[in-house]
């Protein structure tokens, strides 16, 4: 299996990181084989803070159906994440996949580039909730039906609303593709309490 980890210009690192280690102790540690590939609108992408990271390919390369699932950070407008985060190439890429039925996970403000792409008209999702909620407001514009929660699955998306959320969410996932049982042994094996 292939996770799809997209990083779009401003994206928190912290709400990156979490895929690349959850799935890698899964792979490492237990034998499940789910590989994550990084992938941006450019080789290198800045993240908030200014830390640049080399992704493994560019959004052009991207062929939907040599993955299993994808999965979005969120990040700062300051540092540019809008930019290409509501860009029509990612909304485009969000809906094939929504199209063939593969979970999407997102973080935080990474919900906004899921409503975005329409995929949440009528859906339950999240996002940011503090500062008197206006990512969520925002949120709403696009058709979601807002639920003020950690964590809100509905059907194969996954959304959070805040970074505290982040290895929360990449469990989550990886309930999605690996089942309960190897969720649960890698929460355990990495510290996490249930």
């Amino acid at each position: 299996m292939k996770v799809l980890l997209f990083c779009a210009k401003g994206f928190e690192t912290m709400e990156f990181s979490v895929f690349v280690d959850v799935f890698g102790w899964a792979r490492n540690d237990f034998g499940c084989q789910i590989t994550v590939d990084t992938c941006g609108f450019t080789k290198t992408v800045v993240s908030t803070f200014g830390i640049p990271i080399v992704v493994d390919k560019c959004i052009t390369e991207i062929d939907v159906n040599e993955y299993d699932a994808l999965a979005i950070p969120g990040g700062f407008e300051e540092y540019g994440f809008y930019d290409e985060a509501y860009d029509a190439q990612l909304s485009a890429l969000i809906s094939a996949f929504e199209h063939q039925k593969k979970p999407i996970a997102a973080i935080c403000v990474g919900a906004l580039a899921l409503g975005k792409s329409g995929i949440l008209m009528n859906r339950k999702a999240t996002t940011y909730h503090l500062k008197n909620g206006y990512r969520q407001k925002e949120l709403a514009t696009f058709g979601a039906k807002v639920m003020n929660e950690r964590i809100v699955v509905d059907d194969t998306i996954i959304t959070s609303y805040c970074p505290e959320t982040s290895a929360d969410v990449a469990f989550e996932l990886l309930k999605m593709l690996a089942g309960e049982t190897m969720m649960t042994t890698v929460k355990q094996a990495m510290g996490y309490n249930e």
